[in-house]
């Protein structure tokens, strides 16, 4: 499950419903691995994740610039958010 879930490359709308099964699935068989487990932690998170996520771009090289409104960046901000503090 993990593996599908950060190797589905999200670009469009519909990768992108995949993935937020996935997710939803991750959270249900994994509940161990979420930092962010309650609906207030996780909008939380994904708030604080939103605003730092082009530092993790920077930081990995990625090459993304987190202005543009791109489906694969909205996964990324909630595979953040999943264990963001």
């Amino acid at each position: 499950m993990v593996n599908q879930l950060y190797e589905l490359k999200v670009t469009d709308r519909q990768s992108f419903i995949k993935f937020l099964d996935l997710l939803h699935q991750d959270l249900l068989q994994q509940p161990e691995t979420w930092k962010n487990k309650t609906l207030p932690d996780f909008l939380e998170a994904l708030a604080a994740y939103t605003e730092d996520i082009q530092g993790y771009y920077d930081n990995t090289d990625a090459n993304v610039d987190a202005e543009k409104a791109a489906w694969s960046t909205f996964a990324d901000i909630f595979k953040g958010a999943k264990v963001y503090e």
